[in-house]
């Protein structure tokens, strides 16, 4: 579990370095990038060692097909909102931080579906950690104004072509690895 654990610890603390530490990142210079790419690569592997080596400690509750839809439908938000972010659609008029977002929802999704101590460790971290990310954002800078570029119908049917692409493979990646997200 102390893998898992400084997993999670490492991704919250190299995204947030920039923000909680903006002078000591500024000094790092274009090595800072290099060095914070390197504590997500590491963290993302400690994270995936520290889950499936984890022990499944106490069961709180398990995929019912209910829970399952709701996190697919919940999953598949989540994918749109990291599209539409990179595509700058039309919800991004509307949600300032539309990847941050996207991704609470991804671990709120995977909350509902896992309710083990190891995926509480996984998913309950990451989601405090995308709400920290949010409210630190938020802080720094108040000024927030809706941007007002227009959106192509075009970009929108690409950001929602892509979701759907994205969502099949991820879900196919899933069952390959034994956790059927689709089945009951």
């Amino acid at each position: 579990m102390l893998i898992l654990i400084l997993g999670v610890a490492l991704w919250s603390a190299a995204h947030l370095f920039k923000r909680v530490a903006p002078q000591a990142r500024r000094g790092m210079g274009e090595a800072g990038k290099a060095a914070v790419t390197a504590a997500l690569l590491i963290s993302v592997l400690l994270m995936i060692w520290g889950y499936r080596t984890a022990p499944m400690g106490d069961v709180w509750w398990g995929p019912s097909p209910m829970m399952k839809g709701i996190n697919n439908l919940l999953v598949l938000l989540a994918v749109y909102l990291f599209a539409a972010a990179g595509m700058k659609t039309g919800i991004t008029r509307r949600i300032r931080h539309p990847q941050l977002v996207g991704f609470a929802l991804w671990a709120v999704a995977h909350l509902l579906v896992n309710g083990d101590l190891p995926s509480f460790v996984l998913f309950g971290g990451l989601l405090a950690w995308a709400i920290v990310e949010i409210v630190v954002i938020n802080r720094a800078d108040q000024r927030w104004q809706s941007p007002a570029h227009l959106v192509p119908v075009r970009k929108e049917g690409m950001a929602v072509l892509g979701t759907l692409v994205v969502f099949g493979g991820v879900g196919m990646i899933h069952a390959w690895l034994g956790y059927n997200p689709f089945g009951a």
